[in-house]
């Protein structure tokens, strides 16, 4: 008498890992017909509008060693937006998956883990046509350390994850917190210097905006895209791995900690 073979559970988690991604992958590029126009269409008002603030400014340049304004704003948005999507999209993460909780294989977890792979894939691919179109209209956006680019933008993944871990949580338990996240993006924005340089500060000022990890993640990603850029004066990789490791190690224990409440509706 045959039996069948028992998977393990990496096969199982796999499973389901690839299941979940075929259903966010669906939703998010055919579900929404203008999902993709969106994506697309606010990098460039952003860079159209601060590009018409620039022609008024004289000596913006000045503030932005060694790279241009326009392919370094771009460059910086990019990488704030997987932030945001981390900080943003994985507040519905659970909710949008409570039906599949009834599956004792679904963890709340996956849905975050999912989520956010599949984001910062659509970004990816986002980013990878504004470096294309970039350099048809010449520019130079093409990254002169493709190596140091890969690194800075995997590690802006890697903080999106952690804050997406935390966040789900955190907005399950108390949804207000979704409320405050959402308000405080555009001054993230600004304040992680993502459109507008943070050189020209005090360094009174500075050095509390370096608290932010967000600022170190986009200056590693600069600097991969521009050989001689300098870079914001404090920047440091360990600094910006340690909050990494911590918000990822934080984000698990507390989605294990928590993993039955966040089952229930």
């Amino acid at each position: 008498m045959s039996t069948m073979p028992t998977r393990t559970p990496w096969q199982v988690t796999r499973s389901v890992w690839f299941a979940m991604f075929m259903r966010e992958a669906v939703s998010r590029t055919m579900a929404d017909r203008m999902g993709w126009f969106w994506m697309i269409i606010e990098p460039m008002s952003v860079v159209a509008i601060m590009a018409l603030i620039r022609a008024q400014l004289s000596g913006s340049n000045k503030l932005i060693i060694n790279a241009d304004f326009i392919p370094w704003m771009i460059i910086g948005m990019m990488g704030f937006f997987l932030i945001r999507e981390g900080l943003s999209r994985s507040q519905g993460a659970i909710n949008s998956a409570q039906a599949l909780f009834a599956y004792r294989q679904v963890q709340p977890v996956d849905t975050v883990l999912v989520r956010t792979w599949v984001d910062g894939m659509l970004r990816t691919v986002v980013f990878v046509l504004f470096v294309f179109g970039g350099m048809l209209l010449g520019l130079h956006i093409f990254p002169d350390n493709v190596l140091l680019g890969l690194l800075g933008w995997a590690s802006l993944w890697a903080l999106a994850l952690g804050f997406a871990l935390v966040i789900s949580v955190t907005t399950k338990q108390v949804p207000e917190v979704g409320k405050i996240i959402n308000m405080l993006s555009l001054p993230l924005m600004i304040l992680s210097g993502a459109i507008l340089p943070l050189n020209s500060l005090p360094h009174s000022i500075l050095e509390y905006l370096m608290l932010n990890p967000i600022v170190h993640g986009l200056e590693l990603l600069r600097a991969g895209f521009f050989e001689h850029y300098h870079m914001v004066p404090g920047t440091s990789p360990l600094y910006l791995w340690l909050w990494i490791l911590g918000l990822n190690a934080a984000g698990l224990l507390m989605h294990l900690r928590y993993k039955e409440r966040l089952k229930a509706k």
